[in-house]
């Protein structure tokens, strides 16, 4: 960490001060001062006394730099708890990591960034806009403000202190006139987007306040919807009315261009790891990829790239659709070619969860990638499932931290920092 140079310049320092004070007052300042001493205290011997005073002051300056640096490292103690040594280490490994972005958005997302924050401080998260429904819809049509709930999800995800911000962040208005369903963090960003004049500066002040690790910017500050042709002929626009529809998507599209943001391609181009996935494929994962300059972008980074499979069809999105399927629709807009692996859950969810998931119209994804290689892809099959309470009832969801390990083990891009980590 660098602290054992700066207490010996402390040391050498003060021995510098005292060998100065000796040759300012000289022999005869000395001899003055013991002979002082001495009248004063006569059983004072020289030798003993002078062990004595070097004696006296390295413990009055061991004991005095170390009380001070403890009120200073009080005072920068991570609010999630935690040893203050550690979080100092961590800071300082977590600094000089790797580049990672991760593109995508809802819950799929925000899990994934809550395990890859232990690894990099160097990490963002592409965010799509694109949500026409629940609190994030009524927003953007009552206020004409962009959608922020995928982004307020991921900002708790690299928060300092997560449980404690997701208290308030994530708490839904019960009460009041155009309040009911409305989670806090929404109502916020959607104020500060208003206050500060944009929503790219909105997500710069909660992040500030929210301490977060890494960044989280939108794929675009422009307004479009979501526009998909359907199986059976239907054109449908939005988001959410893409979902409901419950029809196979034949192709989506954006509603108007929609140039990216270029926060957002600078952090693609610097990467040296993108993560695309896990979420809903067409809303969470296509949306970002149609968004003007992103998926040329992804191409053309020299990072290295991982596709994270799902863990569970969506209904109505990818209804019966397999791992090769979701491979297939991303590579009408992204070149696969390009990447290096995909990761493949091998975990085996609860019988009687996936039972309830099948009456709700999702089932597990399908793991139909033969062999340890497929589409040009190197296929990492792992149990990175967690089964949570969400919103009252038991949800399969990807175990952000074994999903980390795994990334960590097998990206090469993150590779160092896993050596670095497990060998503190």
């Amino acid at each position: 960490m660098g602290v054992k140079r700066w207490f010996l310049l402390a040391l050498g320092s003060i021995a510098l001060v005292a060998f100065g004070a000796l040759c300012w007052v000289g022999d005869e300042g000395m001899r003055g001062l013991y002979a002082l001493l001495l009248r004063h205290f006569p059983f004072l011997w020289r030798p003993v006394f002078g062990a004595a005073l070097v004696f006296g002051g390295l413990v009055g300056m061991v004991v005095g730099m170390a009380c001070a640096v403890r009120a200073i490292l009080h005072a920068v103690t991570p609010r999630g708890g935690g040893s203050v040594a550690e979080a100092l280490y961590q800071g300082r490994v977590l600094r000089a990591a790797p580049h990672v972005v991760a593109i995508g958005g809802g819950t799929g997302l925000s899990t994934l960034l809550r395990g890859i924050k232990s690894y990099t401080a160097n990490l963002t998260a592409v965010v799509t806009v694109m949500d026409t429904g629940g609190s994030s819809g009524r927003l953007r049509a009552e206020l004409d403000v962009m959608p922020p709930g995928d982004v307020r999800n991921c900002l708790l995800a690299l928060a300092d202190d997560e449980a404690r911000m997701a208290r308030f962040m994530q708490h839904r208005f019960r009460s009041g006139e155009g309040l009911v369903g409305h989670s806090l963090g929404n109502v916020l960003l959607a104020g500060m987007e208003q206050a500060a004049g944009g929503f790219d500066r909105a997500v710069e002040e909660a992040s500030h306040f929210l301490s977060v690790r890494g960044k989280v910017v939108p794929s675009t500050l422009d307004r479009a919807d979501l526009v998909a042709e359907l199986a059976d002929g239907r054109t449908i626009v939005g988001e959410a009315e893409i979902a409901a529809a419950h029809a196979p998507i034949r192709s989506l599209r954006l509603s108007k261009p929609a140039r990216a943001y270029s926060v957002a391609l600078d952090a693609i181009a610097g990467a040296d790891l993108i993560l695309v996935g896990p979420g809903s494929l067409y809303s969470s994962i296509i949306s970002n990829l149609l968004v003007e300059g992103i998926s040329n972008a992804v191409d053309q980074s020299r990072a290295e790239k991982i596709v994270i499979m799902n863990l569970m069809t969506e209904p109505g999105e990818t209804d019966r659709f397999t791992a090769s399927d979701h491979l297939k629709a991303l590579a009408d807009h992204v070149d696969l070619r390009r990447f290096h692996a995909v990761v493949v859950n091998s975990g085996v969810p609860p019988a009687e969860i996936v039972a309830r998931y099948r009456e709700e119209g999702s089932e597990p994804v399908l793991d139909d990638l033969h062999g340890p290689r497929t589409m040009g892809l190197r296929v990492i099959r792992a149990p990175v499932l967690d089964v949570v309470e969400m919103e009252g009832k038991l949800t399969i969801k990807h175990d952000p931290h074994r999903l980390a390990r795994v990334l960590a083990r097998e990206a090469r891009a993150l590779r160092h920092s896993w050596t670095r980590w497990f060998s503190t």
